[in-house]
């Protein structure tokens, strides 16, 4: 572009970093912020300075916090019977979202630095079942692997999310593996 937008277009660039937002969508929200809606812009740039400033990792379960604990970890009422190990916190926002899951987390986020023992102390206070709620792949059956072995020594049981054939989806743009896995874990009618 023209000398005199060095700006705009640093603008468009970090738009654009992230997910899902390709140049044209960066383009035009750099657009609309600066050109018809500076108020949501600058909503925008301070709700994402508080944000930085004041969200952390659970300490517990490294789900997103405000405290040293998270919401769910807090809640006394939630099931200490059942954690969930998920890949990352965002997807507690998703299943906490539908309100369908009552017990706790634990999140993988960075296998290179997994440290067993913190998982391993969870399932000592009381942990019966272990969920893995992973994206189903051959590299997160080895991670589900490689804890059901560091807890052989617990009284504790494991299970997945069920996998397969989502609703409403037609059998020709379902992908091998999780069909795979739908014809694996059949059920009866």
């Amino acid at each position: 572009m023209k000398r005199g937008l060095e700006k705009f277009n640093i603008l468009v660039e970090a738009l654009e970093s992230l997910p899902a937002v390709g140049k044209k969508s960066a383009t035009r929200m750099a657009y609309h912020m600066i050109m018809q809606d500076n108020f949501t812009a600058i909503k925008i740039a301070h709700a994402i300075e508080n944000a930085l400033g004041s969200l952390r990792k659970c300490t517990e379960c490294g789900g997103l916090c405000e405290d040293e604990l998270c919401g769910v970890c807090a809640d006394e009422s939630r099931d200490r019977d059942i954690l969930c190990v998920v890949e990352n916190a965002k997807d507690i926002l998703t299943m906490e979202e539908g309100g369908i899951f009552e017990g706790r987390y634990f999140v993988l986020e960075n296998l290179e630095h997994f440290d067993s023992s913190h998982l391993v102390d969870m399932v000592n206070s009381g942990v019966k079942e272990i969920v893995f709620a992973l994206t189903p792949s051959i590299a997160n059956d080895a991670v589900m692997l490689f804890i059901e072995d560091k807890l052989s020594h617990c009284d504790v049981s494991f299970t997945r999310i069920a996998q397969g054939v989502p609703t409403g989806v037609s059998l020709e743009n379902i992908d091998i593996l999780s069909l795979s896995r739908a014809l694996e874990d059949r059920v009866k009618v």
